[in-house]
């Protein structure tokens, strides 16, 4: 194996179950708000949840908490361009 790859410990069946059952219990709170009139909110609600969601399954599922700083700002810029990209898209709905 090459020496320039740095090496962490297996993550325990405990840590990935734990996940699994916070992924649950969000898709459960997801479900839940979705019922609820919550007016304006619901969608800010919703996204919220998502973006928790995301990052839970990016830094556990895609091993992004074990990867260097610079891959994590990588990642996060490139999701918040998207993120830009997609508010300036709906910026002109207005106009339609």
């Amino acid at each position: 194996m090459d020496d320039n790859h740095e090496h962490h410990e297996p993550v325990s069946y405990g840590l990935l179950v734990l996940v699994w059952l916070s992924l649950l219990v969000l898709t459960a709170l997801t479900v839940t708000v979705a019922g609820m009139n919550l007016g304006a909110l619901s969608v800010a609600v919703a996204v919220v949840i998502a973006t928790i969601k995301s990052s839970v399954v990016l830094f556990f599922f895609m091993h992004l908490k074990y990867e260097k700083t610079v891959y994590k700002i990588m990642v996060f810029v490139c999701l918040g361009t998207f993120a830009i990209f997609l508010g300036i898209t709906f910026l002109d709905q207005p106009f339609r």
